[in-house]
């Protein structure tokens, strides 16, 4: 009677500690996705640039994008002749900090004559899944870790990188190396004030060696 027992309360347990996302390695299995939306506005041209009025609307438009670290601001503009209306829209985007790239995204909607479209091209980092919690985590009987295991440091990462699409194409970097730009943290902590006087760190004479 007391096996029995045991098994039917067991198997309620077995039936729930199957379910949900199974993870028996030490890696989670989420990862930061990246998804890319390009947003557009058609502008009216002449041989001089930009037509008049349409420099203001550029403005108004990309003030309401909210540009940030991370955007791409392109002009599609088919006339080989159309340098001036490239001139203004960068200084327009200089005001957010941001600088033209060379090349425009294809849209899909074809430009009509006389017209030319800006392009800002938003990338956004996301965890697909995260949070969850479809696996108990009180009766494990396969050895895998808690269906959200993860999901924190990976939502979290995804959150932090200014621009997503280092997560696709990374960054060069550079092959020089100045020992001077690596050491001027230090330099600042050695020389740095007590924080009793309104300093930011200790100073101690083993780290500044004097």
């Amino acid at each position: 009677m007391r096996t029995i027992l045991i098994a039917a309360l067991a198997a309620p347990a077995l039936t729930l500690g199957g379910c949900g996302t199974v993870n028996r390695g030490v890696d989670t299995v989420y990862q930061p996705v990246v998804s890319r939306s390009d947003y557009v506005f058609d502008v009216q041209l002449t041989q001089n640039g930009l037509a008049p009025g349409e420099a203001q609307r550029v403005a108004g438009w990309l003030a309401s994008m909210r540009l940030h670290y991370g955007d791409h601001v392109a002009l599609d503009n088919p006339n080989p002749y159309g340098g001036a209306a490239t001139t203004q829209l960068a200084a327009i985007a200089s005001r957010y900090g941001m600088m033209l790239d060379a090349r425009a995204p294809v849209t899909s909607a074809p430009l009509g004559a006389g017209m030319a479209r800006v392009v800002v091209t938003r990338t956004v980092a996301s965890v697909p899944g995260c949070p969850d919690f479809s696996r108990s985590g009180s009766s494990e009987f396969e050895g895998s870790t808690t269906s959200n295991y993860g999901c924190a440091s990976q939502a979290s990462l995804a959150a932090m990188v200014a621009d997503p699409l280092d997560f696709v194409r990374g960054q060069p970097g550079t092959a020089d190396f100045d020992p001077k730009a690596s050491g001027r943290a230090i330099d600042a902590y050695r020389k740095a004030a007590p924080t009793g006087a309104g300093g930011t760190t200790i100073k101690s004479d083993s780290a500044g060696g004097k």
